[in-house]
């Protein structure tokens, strides 16, 4: 399924378009505001960005500015309440892909999402790599010393996670709004099923272990020894 951020900060509107979206087949994440939206692009699995101009803390076109900034090439759709032409064109010049004025009728909002989305990125995803194990994120493949490691999806997206953050200890709370939207809190034990799961699968036959957990913290994908 098509995963999309949504950042809006008008409760109304928001609940619309996450409903509306998720009826379509979409899986959607929402931010209310443009730290918030910053924090959850940085998984890198949005296939599009619906952002409002008008938020707070920092507002769309700061967001897209630094999207773009950090080599992002995610497809972004401004939603404005202005369609005043220096608006429009400045956010066009730091990136975004196309605009919409509010208010507008879904219809349209999701005739010009599937566009963008239909556009070339201009580069194929690099392959993902830590030590002797390779993930594909094109094909949504995964190899560990050449040998091909078939995957639910839930694993794969959890490993994916955990790839693009190699080094870097995640916690359950930022792998949970990464991977899923609201259904998994920070008290299911889903996730520790998950990562035994991966654990089996990438280090059970190699001498080298990769998936390490650092209690109190989260988990984390490193070549290092725990």
């Amino acid at each position: 399924m098509t995963r999309i951020l949504l950042v809006e900060d008008e409760p109304r509107l928001a609940r619309s378009l996450v409903m509306g979206l998720r009826d379509e087949q979409f899986v959607v994440d929402h931010a209310e505001d443009g730290e918030q939206a910053l924090w959850l692009a940085e998984s890198g699995q949005h296939a599009a960005v619906l952002l409002d101009l008008r938020i707070p803390k920092l507002d769309g076109l700061e967001v897209c500015r630094r999207l773009r900034a950090a080599g992002s090439t995610v497809p972004i759709l401004m939603l404005t309440a202005c369609d005043t032409t220096e608006e429009i064109v400045q956010g066009l010049n730091l990136g975004a892909d196309d605009y919409l004025t509010k208010p507008f009728q879904f219809a349209e909002m999701l005739a010009r999402l599937r566009a963008v989305l239909r556009r070339p990125s201009g580069r194929r995803s690099p392959r993902l790599q830590v030590a002797d194990l390779e993930l594909d994120p094109s094909g949504q493949r995964v190899w560990r010393a050449g040998q091909e490691i078939l995957l639910s999806n839930l694993e794969y997206r959890v490993l994916e996670h955990l790839m693009r953050h190699a080094g870097s200890v995640q916690s359950r709370a930022r792998i949970a709004a990464a991977v899923w939207q609201d259904e998994l809190g920070p008290e299911s034990n889903v996730l520790e099923v998950i990562i035994s799961h991966l654990r089996r699968k990438l280090d059970q036959d190699h001498d080298q272990k990769l998936l390490h957990t650092r209690r109190g913290a989260g988990y984390v994908l490193s070549e290092a020894h725990a």
